[in-house]
């Protein structure tokens, strides 16, 4: 039995969105696979794409790893030819990364790859259900973050 301040997985939310985030990042992985890139990478690609010239820590930050960890992926992206970095900053400390044309190329792809994976998760969802599911996601992010 449960006592009232323990946590019970089978009706815990956090617990299902973590088991949720976990087969969405499996899944994610498993599509990847074939295109050489793993979660992290697509996410770096991704968020080039979206933000060109984003320095190392805005990627870290929008792909939830370490500046440290960022700065080893970004040295291999720039081993395969997938980004570009300046040798020397142009402002403070800053080093700006930008896709290539491979990248870019490498990135479309995945990107069509990832939205198969979110369409087969949301499959069973209405458009109505859809939009209440990123509400109260949203509404629970941020109410983790302000609080």
């Amino acid at each position: 039995m449960v006592q009232s301040d323990e946590i019970d997985l089978p009706t815990s939310l956090g617990y299902l969105l973590k088991e949720a985030a976990t087969a969405l990042r499996v899944a994610m992985e498993d599509a990847l696979r074939p295109l050489e890139l793993t979660v992290t990478a697509y996410s770096c690609l991704e968020i080039l794409a979206q933000r060109p010239g984003s320095s190392n820590s805005d990627l870290a930050r929008g792909a939830f790893v370490t500046r440290q960890s960022m700065n080893v992926l970004l040295q291999t992206l720039e081993r395969e030819g997938l980004v570009t970095r300046p040798t020397t900053a142009v402002e403070g400390r800053v080093l700006p990364v930008t896709l290539t044309d491979a990248g870019q190329r490498r990135r479309e792809h995945a990107s069509a790859v990832v939205k198969a994976v979110e369409d087969r998760m949301l499959a069973e969802l209405s458009a109505h259900e859809r939009a209440q599911a990123f509400d109260v996601l949203s509404r629970m992010t941020r109410a983790l973050r302000e609080g």
